[in-house]
């Protein structure tokens, strides 16, 4: 039975190394490598280019901003994820998004996402949307930016670390088989989860981008 907390595997000074780090690490190295053995094989890189274009043209669909750059981002996070939440169905692992350090790394780069391509392609004006009509705004429009960042990070959380407890308490007191359902139930959730951690993550960076684009109001 996974543990449904972070556990410590080791320590340096006062780095601690816990199993969130190694399973995601192993993850993210698994994950790169099946990349580059698909990529090698003609059959395979084919699907995964068709698979790629498939999700670009759904992508596009959702937002009516130019998300062009936003398609790997996107792309990467269903992929890293989609696994990462899955993880917690094989034996003796656990999901690494149960632990509210992951989830919260993910929420900072889901909100930097939006404001880095902002920048990129508007520049320093794009920051006047903070302080607009006026700058008494500033402190509401950085309050909310940084609410929807946790909310994104508590939720993903709160999803994960609710299966871990529910299947860890079940099994403990119903017995092997009976968590069955469950464990399908937690496959199904994890898909969705990342599923919609990504298309947040567009939703909020399509958002900087029209805000950023729309055209300034001529002063009276």
């Amino acid at each position: 039975m996974s543990q449904p907390f972070p556990v410590e595997i080791t320590r340096f000074g006062g780095l601690v190394v816990t199993d969130t780090v190694v399973t995601s690490l192993g993850l993210s190295i698994a994950i790169v490598l099946a990349a580059r053995i698909a990529m090698a094989l003609p059959a395979a890189r084919a699907t995964m280019e068709i698979g790629y274009e498939a999700l670009e043209g759904s992508i596009r669909k959702m937002v009516t901003a130019d998300v062009a750059p936003l398609v790997p981002l996107i792309v990467t996070q269903w992929i890293f994820i989609g696994c990462a939440n899955l993880a917690g169905v094989v034996p003796r692992l656990a999901s690494p998004t149960r632990d509210l350090a992951l989830t919260a790394a993910l929420a900072v780069i889901a909100f930097l996402a939006g404001h880095v391509f902002a920048l990129k392609r508007h520049g320093l004006r794009y920051l006047r949307q903070y302080i607009e009509p006026t700058p008494i705004l500033l402190p509401l429009n950085v309050i909310g930016e940084l609410s929807r960042t946790v909310a994104l990070a508590l939720r993903l959380f709160g999803n994960m670390m609710s299966g871990s407890l529910i299947s860890a308490i079940v099994l403990y007191v119903a017995g092997l088989l009976v968590p069955v359902p469950l464990m399908l139930l937690s496959v199904l959730t994890g898909v969705v989860q990342a599923y919609i951690f990504g298309v947040l993550t567009l939703v909020f960076a399509a958002s900087s981008l029209e805000i950023a684009g729309r055209p300034r109001k001529a002063k009276p």
